[in-house]
């Protein structure tokens, strides 16, 4: 008796214990109960490596006590016999944005919009609205009892909430599933902090690009490192403050696509912060530089429907990429585990959240391990938000949310009975439903009516009358517990619907139904035969999962395997050398390791080469186009006057089908410029055309240029009456800007040269860093060269003065139409010149140009280049350069030299490029006529000693894209015929940049993809 007392005191004392430690009161008394349950005889799934058959698991107060086979029982528990069934941990969602408030999206104003240039937001915070790092998802947190309904029905128990607005989006906040206050099922405030590349509810002008996106949040980083070293005695930021809170957390990135993952692994490289990434569902298409990243993935499942391809004109508008990628997307789980990249899975994407299972089986059977998929739900985000100690498995001292199943949780014929959260329980199916499979005579009214059948599942029962012996009908139905509800039209001429109510009693059920006309009558339906059928085993042959290859880059004209770099003998051609030896004659090239080894006549070749026969042809280095805007998914940077912060190495497109184009025209290097939008452009970004190579494989990093621009688009004189906001609105604007940032520029690197002597002497703060005028400091120090867009002789002028005066150097005037008013000013200087062959007459800076502006140049002694400017010129540079001999005289290979020679001089890389030379890269191009030939094409065009572009093999490649293209297109039919979902094709045109371009940003996402 004592003993008992005992343990009753106990047990109340631990419940005043319990009630002492909550700091909610409540109206009405504390009824507090243990929740103490004992799951027995279940398959028990403890995490993705650990099942134990006919196993119990003890729960009690919201947490699992214990979970094995030789669990003991405590008096008092209560006991669910599982016998058949299996426990699976709750699956954890790490991107959602359940419970928080209804982000409102930017609208695009277009031209008629008054730029916004400052932040609207009240209070002490950053200055630009797209960085919120000050919003806290804890404080946000709403539970939201519809979307919990949703997510808990497909099994998920805990979600990483987030507000999805911006570029930095402030603290996420871990939370449970539970039907509970907020108090109670949020696990940690601040959990989390997020990042994207997209500007959100922010209308601010800036940033305006990709590149743009990038270069604020760098700025951001740094800054928030300033701010934290005591840089901050003049201002208070708010934002700053809750950036420097946030930073340590576990970070996740929201990319969107696959290029977009490696951008914002650059970022997270640059400030030792390895990023979890979301990302698009198309890593596949570059998994290994994703795998080299050490990203680990958060990966949606949401798959394209096929494109209804019925109509043959509606086909064509579909492109390989699209018709590859519907194929190939199932795929991208199964190839990202394969490759070993760790990754979570995510229901974000879904217009329907009920379309996951679904998907997810589908990753299955396209080979996705089950192991691995059950990790990516459990286990693995328990760990990336540091909740492993609570969640994710099922082990002693974890929290009570698990999911009760019929079987395995990847079976297409599983039910998820009922989902538990922090030891509550919520039903979802009922558990052991009575089986009332069979057949029934139907009574309605006291007379025979029919027959009633029900087949599929206990759990799923499906309904079938039969009435007047061969009209079938399909009532709805719905069985709660022991309820039964029908409804049906038996004649849909008639109409109206028959309903039905009645109770399961004994073998069969009897209630009230009412007529179409409102008669209530009595109905019932009396079991006739129990089905004893079993299911027959599915003896059809599963479909293929057999996809075509994944190729780089992923377009019509992508290699399986990526061109490689080979020894080549080219015999007998006509080499131009661009050297002192000028043209010569049959000759021949030997190539090894990327680079030419040897030019001469009569050269043996090395015992590996492959030796081609060039007798007849014309063997040239590759064309270099000095100012270019393919391969960029965005090109200016128009928010501000000035953006040399932003870099366009950050929005390289390797997919760009201009790439291949151009190798046809015998391109091999590609000067890629920022836009015209502002007096001060971006980095420009160098690079070689390697088809299918990745960003960095193609980035040539030794070449430091930055665009300037001059004119009309940098005062936007064509931008509409609204934008007669920002600085400069006037060509004498233009010059003040110049002077301005150049002027604080000398401070800025004055400050830094000051710091770095003093600063082992004293204890102060560095200055604070500042990435524009970082590049500004690198042109006053030589390090970084000006490439300047310009047409009129006046502003030409001008800069040249303020470049004499502020001590800089200007590289490149390029467009410089009317340069030929001003070479001896450049000659002088030493600037080169850029410039198209005979472009005129598009705009009035143009209307004094003349076709004799290259030889005029040329003749002044000036460095001339033709350029493109143009994806469709560029492949025709060749004759662009033949122009030049007709209009001036320029002697032909001096022609050739303003394609090749010369924009590697302006570029500073003529060590290994623009001529045919031992030593220099084995960028070659054999053309089967003279280069400055209008019949001229290329036989085959190599970039660093493997061959980019063939020519035969172009044409096998037509063949293999028109047989491909078909498969594909079939395959789509088959989807359509077997009533698969379809969705219009839809036709997209490749965006061809020019320099005046600006192109904005999604309200989620950076507008990456419209070069696509």
């Amino acid at each position: 008796m004592f003993k008992q007392l005992s343990t009753i005191l106990g047990c109340m004392t631990l419940a005043v214990y319990c009630h002492a430690q909550e700091t909610f009161p409540r109206n009405g008394a504390y009824d507090e109960r243990t929740g103490r349950y004992a799951f027995t005889n279940a398959t028990i799934v403890v995490d993705p490596k650990t099942t134990i058959e006919n196993a119990t698991m003890l729960i009690e107060d919201g947490v699992i006590r214990e979970t094995g086979k030789q669990v003991k029982i405590p008096a008092g528990t209560v006991t669910v016999d599982l016998k058949g069934k299996f426990i699976y941990a709750s699956l954890i969602e790490l991107d959602s944005d359940y419970g928080m408030p209804e982000v409102r999206r930017a609208q695009g104003g277009g031209g008629r919009q008054t730029p916004q240039l400052e932040s609207n937001k009240k209070g002490a915070f950053g200055w630009n609205q797209a960085i919120q790092p000050e919003t806290d998802a804890g404080t946000l947190f709403t539970p939201d009892s519809k979307k919990a309904g949703d997510l808990r029905k497909i099994g998920f128990g805990t979600v990483l909430v987030h507000s999805h607005d911006g570029i930095v989006r402030g603290s996420g906040a871990l939370v449970t599933l539970t039907d509970e206050p907020a108090n109670k099922a949020m696990l940690n405030g601040k959990a989390s902090a997020h990042f994207s590349f997209g500007k959100g509810s922010s209308s601010q002008t800036y940033p305006s690009s990709g590149m743009g996106v990038v270069a604020l949040l760098r700025q951001n980083y740094y800054d928030a490192d300033w701010y934290a070293k005591g840089g901050n005695k003049k201002e208070t930021n708010l934002s700053l403050e809750a950036f420097n809170q946030i930073k340590a957390l576990p970070s996740f990135f929201e990319a969107g696509d696959k290029y977009s993952i490696l951008r914002a692994d650059k970022v997270g490289d640059e400030f030792g912060i390895q990023y979890i990434i979301r990302g698009g569902g198309d890593e596949y298409q570059r998994i290994q530089e994703i795998k080299a990243s050490k990203a680990t993935l958060v990966l949606p499942l949401v798959f394209p429907d096929a494109y209804d391809v019925t109509d043959p004109w509606d086909a064509e508008v579909v492109t390989m990429s699209q018709l590859k990628h519907w194929e190939l997307a199932p795929r991208n789980a199964s190839e990202v585990a394969k490759a070993e990249i760790p990754f979570a899975l995510t229901t974000a994407g879904l217009r329907n959240k009920t379309d996951f299972w679904k998907n997810l089986r589908t990753a299955i059977e396209y080979g996705l391990p089950k192991e691995r998929a059950l990790a990516a739900l459990t286990t693995l985000p328990a760990s990336l938000v540091k909740a492993d100690n609570k969640i994710g498995s099922l082990k002693s001292g974890m929290l009570a949310n698990f999911i009760i199943t019929s079987g395995d949780l990847f079976s297409k014929d599983n039910i998820i009975y009922e989902n538990w959260i922090q030891g509550k329980k919520f039903v979802l199916t009922t558990l052991d439903a009575p089986d009332i499979r069979g057949t029934y005579s139907l009574s309605l009214n006291n007379q025979p009516a029919g027959k009633l059948q029900i087949t599929g599942s206990p759990e799923k029962p499906e309904y079938k009358i039969t009435v007047q012996d061969s009209i079938k009908i399909t009532p709805k139905a719905i069985l709660a517990n022991a309820l039964l509800t029908l409804s049906y039209q038996q004649d849909k001429k008639v109409g109206g619907t028959t309903r039905l109510t009645g109770w399961l009693s004994g073998n069969g059920f009897s209630g009230e139904g009412v007529l179409p006309d409102g008669t209530v009558i009595p109905w019932s339906a009396a079991l006739t035969e129990k089905n004893t059928t079993v299911a027959a085993a599915d003896t059809t042959k599963p479909k293929s999962k057999e996809t075509g290859p994944i190729v780089y880059p992923f377009v019509g004209y992508g290699n399986e395997t990526l061109p490689a770099k080979e020894t080549v003998l080219i015999k007998n051609a006509t080499i131009w050398t661009n050297e002192k030896e000028g043209i010569l004659q049959n000759a021949d090239v030997i190539v090894q390791n990327g680079k030419i080894t040897k030019v001469g006549k009569g050269l043996a070749a090395p015992s590996e080469a492959r030796t081609i026969d060039g007798t007849g042809k014309h063997l040239t280095s590759g064309i270099i186009d000095e100012h270019s805007h393919i391969a960029l998914f965005s090109i200016n940077e128009g928010g501000q006057s000035s953006s040399a912060e932003v870099r366009m190495s950050d929005v390289i497109n390797p997919d760009d089908i201009n790439i291949y184009r151009q190798l046809a025209g015998g391109v091999t290097a590609s000067h890629l410029l920022h836009g015209s939008a502002n007096s001060i452009g971006g980095q420009s970004a160098m690079i070689k055309l390697k088809w299918g190579a990745s960003q960095s494989e193609m980035l040539i990093p030794q070449v430091k240029t930055i665009k300037f621009a001059l004119g009309e688009n940098v005062k936007q004189s064509n931008w509409g009456d609204v934008q007669r906001v920002r600085f400069p609105q006037t060509r004498m604007g233009v010059e003040q800007i110049y002077f301005d940032h150049f002027l604080r520029a000398k401070e800025y690197a004055a400050s830094w040269k000051s710091y770095n002597a003093n600063a082992k002497k004293t204890n102060i703060a560095p200055p604070r860093r500042d990435i524009e005028l970082d590049a500004l400091a690198e042109i006053l120090g030589n390090e970084r060269l000006i490439t300047c867009h310009s047409y009129v002789q006046s502003e030409i002028n001008m800069l040249m003065h303020v470049a004499d005066s502020l001590k800089f150097r200007i590289n490149t005037f390029t467009h410089i139409l009317e340069g030929y008013k001003l070479a001896d000013g450049m000659q002088k200087r030493g600037i080169g010149g850029s410039t198209f062959a005979d472009w005129w007459a598009y705009k009035m800076e143009v209307k004094e140009a003349i076709p004799y502006n290259a030889a005029l140049m040329y003749h002044e002694g000036v460095t001339v280049a033709i350029n493109s400017d143009d994806a469709e010129m560029a492949r025709r540079l060749n004759q662009e350069a033949a122009k030049t001999v007709e209009y001036g005289g320029v002697p032909e290979e001096e022609a050739w030299k303003m394609v090749t020679l010369n924009p590697a001089k302006l570029l500073h890389v003529d060590d290994r490029m623009g001529s045919v030379k031992a030593g220099k890269d084995a960028d070659l191009v054999l053309w089967n006529a003279s280069p400055l030939s209008v019949y001229a094409r290329p036989d085959f065009t190599m970039v660093e000693g493997a061959i980019y572009f063939d020519r035969k093999k172009d044409e096998e490649k037509q063949k293999s894209i028109a047989v491909e293209r078909e498969r594909l297109i079939q395959k789509m039919l088959g989807e359509k015929a077997e009533g698969k979902p379809t969705q219009k094709p839809e036709a997209t045109k490749p965006h061809m940049w020019h320099c005046e371009d600006v192109v904005g940003i999604h309200a989620e996402h950076v507008d990456i993809h419209a070069g696509k």
